[in-house]
């Protein structure tokens, strides 16, 4: 079953970020995950909520995920993710 990826992300160093959205795609890819959505334009239909950088991404399945998230390569950017941003992270099923 199909697993989305939804994030929201605080990012409170610009330039060091780069490095994450250069780094982040081939890895996401190397485990059959692809970006749905990164970065567009919000509008806030209902609520309070008021993201300040979307990703939505799809991978096969929760294994997936958590094997990109545990991915050794994947750790420096994980950990400089960690230093330059604040992130609220959900895997829910789908489709």
């Amino acid at each position: 079953m199909a697993v989305y990826v939804i994030v929201n992300i605080n990012i409170k160093d610009l330039p060091a970020y780069d490095a994450y959205k250069t780094g982040a795609p081939p890895l996401v890819s190397k485990h059959g995950g692809e970006y749905l959505a990164r970065g567009g334009a919000t509008e806030v239909l209902e609520g309070e909520w008021v993201p300040s950088r979307l990703a939505i991404l799809k991978f096969p399945d929760l294994a997936a995920v958590k094997a990109l998230l545990s991915d050794p390569e994947y750790q420096p950017l994980k950990s400089l993710r960690h230093s330059i941003a604040d992130t609220q992270m959900v895997a829910v099923e789908g489709v």
